[in-house]
């Protein structure tokens, strides 16, 4: 596909299927001026360095804080093997996907879905990528919407605890602060807040791990698994799974984040990104394997589902990393709704032709910002939700799909080095998306019997 095109043909020109000749110019004019306006692939000029503090970003999310109690359901061995087992497999699928982002020469696959339907043909790639990504993206949105929420709450409650608000209006409060970052046009444009946001993370890590170093091993510390049935610990075990998933999901924006980054035939844009994603996942590593296992260390099976928790003084420090929290997620759903803002604005101006207007942005960002809001304030039980989205959404994003698109366009020898990689990498990744949302669903449940809505 795509190889037979003129050599004149600009490589920044996303139009792949059509060319000059057949085409008036007015359309391709057009065509440009709509790309230009997208979201993703307005601005091209982004330093390797972008890519690396994006990536903490996407990567390291408040999941990080939940890892000990996901230790403790998993156990030491099981534990660390698949914290590490997660680590190199979701690097190896996001170098195929750096690697498949200009595969065919002269064009760049700027979104998840744009690689899909090369893979997978043009419908049926879209409707493969397209709902997985959805449910990635704006279930991480959602998520963070509560986060940020119960951070301000936590902060709140530690702060002034004499005086007591609902969970609902904390929400509220870090909504609003999206209702204006969300009207920034593009990727390179949050790289201010996605900077801050990947300090802050490894900030708030840091804080976790070395304040409970500093604690020190609790005198009733225990390592055994905690459910007083054997059912109890299968499903925790199976939730603690999706935790763990879920920690590593940044794939669902990396294609976004490279469409950023300049590209040229004698320096293709994997170059930088690469570096980019090496560094970010060095973080990432720095972020979740002290705060793993020291937590874990630490407290034992008594650790709290959020860390912070468990560490209750000294109080400035417990107020101070749940700041960072509440920034790093400010930054962090900035960078998950980019590209659900990009295929909603595509969908309104290239299929049902609406004009790329500041007052259709202002419209699309502020509903999806209030729909999102809603959900959490509806939904707030934030372990479940995780351990359930994680399996149905991320496993297939993050640990397969690159995956079986590898298998599809490179077609490796069969059994040769690469077709075993991607084999076992499906295999483990379909165990996981078929296991970890039963822990989470049963989860959800027992918090439901005792919720009452916008308590």
């Amino acid at each position: 596909m795509g190889g037979d095109e003129s050599p004149h043909k600009k490589l920044e020109d996303n139009n792949n299927t059509l060319t000059p000749s057949t085409v008036d110019e007015d359309i391709l004019k057009k065509q440009k001026e709509i790309d230009d306006w997208l979201p993703i692939t307005s601005s091209r000029n982004a330093k390797w360095w972008y890519a690396a503090f994006h990536n903490v970003t996407a990567m390291v999310g408040a999941g990080v804080l939940s890892l000990p109690f996901a230790m403790s359901h998993l156990g030491w061995g099981p534990g660390v093997v698949i914290l590490i087992l997660s680590w190199l497999i979701t690097l190896y699928t996001l170098w195929q996907m750096v690697e498949m982002h200009e595969m065919v020469p002269g064009k760049r696959f700027d979104r998840y879905h744009e690689l899909g339907q090369h893979a997978f043909g043009e419908k049926l790639g879209l409707y493969i990528v397209v709902p997985q990504q959805l449910i990635c993206e704006v279930g991480v949105d959602i998520v963070y919407m509560v986060t940020g929420g119960k951070s301000l709450e936590k902060i709140h409650s530690l702060v002034a605890p004499y005086k007591h608000i609902k969970t609902t209006y904390f929400i509220m409060i870090f909504a609003s602060v999206h209702f204006i970052l969300a009207h920034l046009p593009n990727f390179n444009s949050i790289s201010g807040v996605s900077l801050a946001a990947a300090v802050m993370s490894l900030t708030y890590s840091t804080i976790a791990w070395t304040a409970s170093v500093h604690k020190g091993v609790q005198s009733d510390v225990e390592y055994g698994y905690k459910a007083s049935t054997a059912t109890g610990t299968v499903f925790n075990f199976l939730t603690a799974l999706g935790d763990v998933a879920f920690a590593y999901a940044g794939h669902n924006v990396v294609l976004e984040i490279q469409a950023t980054i300049p590209s040229t035939p004698e320096k293709p844009s994997k170059g930088p990104m690469w570096r980019g994603v090496v560094i970010a996942y060095i973080v990432v590593a720095l972020c979740y394997f002290p705060v793993a296992l020291i937590g874990y260390y630490m407290f034992g099976n008594n650790v709290e589902d959020n860390i912070l928790i468990s560490l209750e003084k000294p109080t400035w420090l417990i107020v101070a990393a749940n700041m960072f929290v509440v920034i790093h997620v400010i930054g962090s759903y900035q960078l998950y709704a980019m590209p659900v803002f990009d295929m909603i604005e595509t969908v309104l101006v290239k299929k049902m032709h609406f004009r790329p207007t500041r007052t259709l942005r202002f419209i699309v960002r502020n509903f999806y910002v209030a729909a999102t809001m809603f959900v959490a304030i509806t939904f707030p039980f934030f372990g479940g939700l995780l351990g359930f989205f994680g399996g149905f959404a991320f496993a297939p994003t993050t640990y397969f799909l690159p995956c079986i698109m590898w298998l599809a366009i490179y077609k490796p020898k069969k059994f040769s080095l690469s077709w075993c990689t991607n084999w076992i990498c499906i295999i483990l990744g379909l165990l996981l998306m078929t296991l970890s949302p039963i822990g989470g669903l049963r989860n959800i449940i027992i918090n439901a019997k005792d919720y009452h809505f916008y308590s």
